[in-house]
């Protein structure tokens, strides 16, 4: 799927629109939500991240729009387990304090998108054992990410390339980790 949402034009849609959420936390709560529901999340996603906008907005059309090409890029990202898995986030030569910003913000999209949705008690289970419960206090840790004072811009960088990274590794594995939790084998064939 080649067809992809820019961070800066989705999180001016977004704000037109009238939506409370950023790009950054969109985009980190799809994935959240397609690691535990799969395709059926997508409605629901959707829905919340257009909570409050008018259904007659001509804005919110607009916004939707570049929201499907998202949900539908991202499912396929994951879904494919080519590693072509990326976060949206701001461009790499904007500021790095910006960056760290949206990265704290897509890491509480998707840590919301895991625990916010009705849970089974499998799936609450397998969130709270490794490497999953690892992962989460990881991310939540990645919440409160801020630039360190001491370190150089050249630091700053390379600590926020990592951390996304991990982000997009993590992401991935959750997806991979939950798979059976999406997909139930069925008794009947």
């Amino acid at each position: 799927m080649d067809e992809k949402v820019e961070f800066d034009v989705l999180d001016e849609s977004l704000k037109r629109c009238g939506s409370n959420w950023d790009a950054a936390q969109t985009h980190g709560l799809l994935t959240g939500r397609l690691a535990i529901a799969g395709v059926p999340a997508g409605p629901d996603w959707l829905l919340q991240v257009l909570d409050g906008v008018d259904e007659n907005n001509a804005l919110r059309a607009e916004c939707q729009e570049l929201l499907d090409t998202l949900y539908q890029s991202t499912f396929w990202q994951l879904s494919e387990r080519l590693s072509e898995f990326e976060l949206l986030l701001p461009n790499d030569d904007d500021d790095v304090g910006v960056r760290t910003e949206a990265l704290g913000h897509w890491s509480e999209g998707f840590l919301h998108g895991l625990v916010s949705a009705k849970h089974s008690d499998e799936l609450k289970k397998r969130l709270g054992s490794e490497p999953l419960s690892d992962i989460i206090k990881d991310i939540l840790q990645i919440t409160r990410a801020g630039l360190d004072g001491d370190s150089d811009e050249d630091e700053n960088d390379s600590a926020y390339f990592q951390l996304v990274e991990y982000l997009r590794v993590a992401a991935q594995l959750c997806y991979e980790e939950l798979a059976d939790i999406r997909n139930p084998k069925s008794e009947t064939k």
